[in-house]
């Protein structure tokens, strides 16, 4: 397909447009269903409807919505990278995905080793979900990763790899691994279990109290702004000039650079995990039992 054609183009455009109505989306339904509110709040996620179950009720709220409008997002971005790489027309787009899947299978590779190489989409998937959940603020909208429900559900499934790849080598081994040292067992269990908690807390408390911060700072300059210019007449006496610049300097630590750094250590803090837990060398003597078991009744 030739990238300049009008069906290339059309396509091109749809893409985008994946990616960016989500997030209009999001602004726009935020606008019309959540009310209006005045002075310093700061609140959770925002409950948009409550369905009732047997068991427990199913909150239907925020951060629900804005990981779904993310979640869009990232398909309309990965569908506009690859548009066009089967038909043969490399366009700059296309080095960017190559330079994209390049640095995360390096990365993946010189953390979790040559076995974990198919965790490449998983870990981008992480770091991109994670980031942009972060990102998303930026736009006025909550981000899903100041919800704990959000990266809790991201903890759980790191920590079911976890114990998925540690029981590889058998119950057993897995078992065994709780007594080595006897003596430290009460705190290995622990830390087992406190794995999905540290991650889940760690990212969803830096993402929460960059918010607060930023909130807090905000509404104190306003105060110290009418307090300095309260006497200025008309329109100069309430006009907030101390809010200009500084929210906008903390808006870019805590919402661009540490929303990407946490992003990037869950996903580092998954590789390790992951590929810690792994007996790979147990596991490679039990397979080559396993086969050489295989040859004797073969033969």
């Amino acid at each position: 397909m030739n990238p300049k054609s009008r069906r290339f183009k059309a396509v091109d455009l749809a893409y985008i447009l994946i990616m960016v109505l989500p997030v209009v989306f999001g602004i726009v339904f935020k606008i019309l269903t959540k009310p209006a509110s005045s002075g310093i709040v700061i609140e959770g996620a925002y409950i948009y409807l409550t369905i009732p179950l047997p068991f427990q009720d199913l909150l239907i709220t925020e951060s629900q919505i804005n990981s779904a409008i993310v979640m869009v997002s990232m398909l309309g971005v990965c569908l506009y990278l690859t548009h066009g790489m089967r038909y043969g027309c490399i366009c700059k787009r296309h080095h960017i995905a190559e330079w994209i899947v390049e640095k995360i299978n390096a990365m993946v590779k010189g953390n979790m080793g040559s076995y974990f190489s198919g965790f490449s989409p998983f870990v981008v998937a992480i770091l991109a979900l994670s980031g942009l959940s972060s990102l998303i603020t930026l736009f006025g909208l909550y981000p899903p990763t100041s919800d704990v429900n959000i990266v809790g559900g991201w903890a759980i499934l790191v920590f079911i790899l976890i114990t998925y790849y540690k029981c590889k080598c058998g119950p057993i081994q897995y078992i065994k691994s709780f007594a080595e040292p006897i003596a430290l067992m009460p705190l290995n269990l622990i830390s087992e279990v406190a794995t999905p908690i540290s991650m889940a807390f760690r990212h969803y408390g830096n993402i929460l109290s960059g918010s607060v911060i930023s909130v807090l700072v905000a509404a104190g300059l306003q105060g110290l702004s009418a307090m300095i210019f309260g006497a200025l007449p008309g329109f100069l006496g309430e006009f907030p000039f101390l809010q200009i610049g500084l929210p906008a300097i903390l808006s870019l630590y805590f919402d661009l650079f540490s929303g990407c750094l946490q992003a990037y250590i869950f996903a580092m803090l998954t590789m390790l995990y992951v590929s810690s837990g792994f007996p790979i060398e147990i596991y490679e003597k039990r397979k080559q039992k396993k086969l050489s078991i295989q040859k004797r009744a073969n033969a």
